[in-house]
């Protein structure tokens, strides 16, 4: 008998998957792709622009590092204390969620995600008001407290999702070697905790990296001036130099990009942790 050949199934659609996905791909990473190739052309007009750089011209860089370079030091280190603010309250309160028996805890996280539904200009505003009686604004840690708010209410839930499938035993037996739960909570949970800490740390940081809204708000003069308002305002400065205002959005994005690339692994850990009990 003659032998059949079988041929594989699937295989157009798989080949149709990598296509599309490709294509998405590219639309998506298309204005990343301008924005590089309109700062490497810092000479040219908006509107001439070749779609290919002839040259690699980094004077729109250097003019952009010259700029906004404190900026973008401004921005990291609010990015920075932002995020161990929002760790330093979040890791506590997610624990508590998790493993306390806790009245209500259920209409705690539900709270806790409805505030990622307020505006954030509803809560600029209420905070401007409190922050000039206290004396935070124009100030760093005024900044800070700001920016730490909107990655709480994620990194609390996120977490608690993780801590929730700990094990009751592994807590009962560090209790029974003598741990108090201030120690149990340092030495064990954090520890088992690391991609959901880490996942946390990360957003908390892209939030407050990418903060538009409480900058602008809580800051009345130049003291305290993130990168993203620094851009706002050189957009309006230097309208006729795109090259060097995409060259300052090309500096403000790697940051975010290399955090990205480095904690990739523990993010897709740390989100999907505490699904599997």
């Amino acid at each position: 008998m003659a032998s059949e050949t079988v041929k594989p199934r699937g295989g157009g659609r798989r080949w149709g998957s990598t296509v599309a996905g490709v294509l998405v791909l590219a639309v998506m990473l298309f204005p990343l792709y301008w924005m590089l190739n309109t700062a490497l052309q810092p000479e040219a007009g908006l509107l001439e622009v070749d779609p290919v750089p002839h040259g690699l011209d980094l004077s729109g860089f250097s003019k952009a590092l010259t700029d906004q370079g404190g900026h973008l030091l401004t921005s990291l280190v609010v990015s920075l204390g932002a995020v161990v603010i929002c760790l330093a309250v979040a890791a506590p309160a997610a624990y508590g969620l998790a493993q306390f028996r806790l009245r209500g805890s259920r209409t705690i996280v539900f709270g806790t995600l409805i505030t990622q539904m307020v505006p954030g200009i509803v809560i600029a505003n209420a905070l401007y008001n409190s922050y000039v009686d206290l004396g935070l604004v124009n100030s760093y840690v005024g900044l800070m407290l700001a920016d730490a708010s909107l990655g709480i209410p994620f990194s609390i839930v996120l977490m608690r999702s993780f801590m929730v499938s700990i094990p009751g035993e592994v807590i009962e037996a560090a209790q029974m070697d003598g741990a108090g739960r201030l120690r149990t909570f340092v030495q064990v949970v954090l520890p088992m905790s690391r991609n959901s800490l880490i996942t946390s740390g990360l957003f908390a940081f892209l939030f407050s990296w990418s903060d538009f809204m409480f900058a602008l708000t809580l800051n009345t003069t130049d003291d305290v001036k993130p990168v993203t308002l620094g851009i706002y305002q050189y957009i309006g400065a230097h309208v006729g130099d795109w090259g060097s205002v995409m060259a300052a959005s090309v500096l403000s994005a790697i940051p975010a990009a290399i955090l990205l690339v480095l904690a990739q692994k523990y993010i897709a850990a740390g989100i999907t942790g505490g699904s599997v009990k």
